[in-house]
């Protein structure tokens, strides 16, 4: 398990709280990280939304160095499913 995906899942938990769906963020070549109510963890479960990046992206997003929006705009963050719940966390993340 990586270090990287423990580290972002714990401060994703430190940034969110109460998030009422589920999201998951696919780090390629590294794994997945799931957010819900109960909060992040290292997990693939399936989910609502899943965002997909390289960790040089969501890097930039957890330190919030890079805004979501604009990662997805750009290409660099891709996103599948439930648009709605994708806005609600980027508005949870800034």
């Amino acid at each position: 398990m990586s270090d990287f995906l423990e580290q972002a899942a714990a401060e994703l938990n430190e940034k969110i709280s109460g998030f009422d769906g589920t999201a998951k963020f696919f780090i390629e070549g590294t794994g997945a990280i799931v957010l819900d109510s109960d909060g992040a963890r290292v997990s693939d479960d399936d989910a609502e939304v899943t965002m997909t990046a390289d960790a040089e992206t969501f890097e930039a997003i957890f330190s919030g160095e890079l805004n979501p929006t604009s990662a997805f705009m750009t290409g660099k963050l891709t996103i599948d499913g439930d648009m709605g719940m994708a806005m609600k966390l980027a508005s949870a993340l800034a």
